[in-house]
């Protein structure tokens, strides 16, 4: 029996270009303009948990792996 492989979500990708970071030094930031940096910093202190936590892990694996250009489309669109 062959199941369908997953699919990512495009509405992951499309809440990174739109929502902000909802506290700390970089609040109000778009999590998708977040520095590497702090996104690092973060990973070692561990990410929130939830929703965020999971975007904020997305960002950065998206980040360090040189993906960025998978938000450009959905950047343009925002505008």
């Amino acid at each position: 029996m062959h199941t369908p492989e997953a699919q990512p979500n495009p509405n992951i990708l499309q809440a990174l270009v739109q929502h902000r970071m909802p506290f700390g030094k970089y609040k109000d930031v778009l999590l998708c303009d977040l520095p590497v940096s702090y996104l690092e910093w973060l990973h070692s202190k561990g990410f929130p948990p939830g929703k965020l936590g999971m975007q904020l892990a997305t960002i950065f694996e998206i980040k360090t792996n040189g993906l960025e250009y998978l938000l450009t489309p959905l950047r343009r669109n925002r505008r």
